[in-house]
């Protein structure tokens, strides 16, 4: 590879663009604006002002979501998922799962995986 291609991937991989192109994406889709270009100046000024703690941070799923999300998780009901299953439900809503240290054993309660979901989608803004 060459060296300013290495570059190039170490920039981007850096400032994390990849994650926030792909969350812009992700919110694009999910709301379809009527106005694409103003709604994503106004989700940049959103985390550009969640950066300074002035606001909240754009976020692709409200809390009914995340509960239907887990639903579907919790196919018998139990009231709780398995970590392999909270971590597949991150990485397919874009978000990190590096810093998660759960044991195999250990079950994912739906305020778990509420407070979870949500706060990995600040941590991959913030960053």
């Amino acid at each position: 590879m060459a060296a300013g291609e290495e570059q190039s991937r170490e920039y981007l991989r850096r400032q994390r663009l990849p994650e926030l192109l792909h969350r812009l994406g992700a919110l694009l889709l999910f709301h379809r604006p009527e106005r694409p270009r103003e709604f994503l100046i106004q989700a940049l000024e959103r985390v550009k002002a969640g950066r300074r703690a002035e606001g909240e941070y754009p976020f692709l799923m409200d809390e009914a979501n995340v509960e239907a999300m887990f639903s579907l998780l919790d196919v018998l009901g139990q009231g709780h998922i398995r970590p392999a299953q909270y971590r597949e439900a991150l990485k397919t809503l874009g978000l990190s799962t590096e810093d998660l240290e759960l044991e195999d054993d250990e079950n994912i309660t739906l305020d778990v995986f509420k407070e979870g979901i949500f706060a990995a989608s600040l941590t991959s803004l913030k960053t």
